[in-house]
């Protein structure tokens, strides 16, 4: 699922979001995309099996996008989301080319 965080009128990442029911070569074709289009994007995930696919979903991005020579990197950090009124720690990972 993908999402466009805004602060005021600046675009400032695009977000997709990772369950730990999502495929990830699925993913992978959404990363890719929106480094094509904005060149970084931010992939959260909540859970271990969340975190287990978005981890899959980064590697494989990472092969799609070194077929055309751009070779991406993973900074990987914590960050706070809310999910039905309630806050939830998430992994956030800030994929972009290196």
């Amino acid at each position: 699922m993908r999402f466009l965080r805004h602060i005021g009128m600046v675009n400032i990442m695009e977000v997709v979001k990772v369950s730990a029911h999502s495929v990830p070569k699925s993913v992978a074709g959404a990363i890719a995309a929106v480094i094509r289009e904005n060149g970084e994007v931010e992939v959260q995930a909540v859970g271990a099996g969340a975190a287990n696919q978005a981890v899959k979903s980064i590697a494989i991005a990472r092969s799609y996008m070194a077929l055309v020579g751009v070779d991406l990197i993973c900074i990987p950090a914590f960050t706070t989301v809310e999910i039905d009124g309630e806050d939830r720690t998430a992994m956030k990972f800030i994929v972009e080319p290196r």
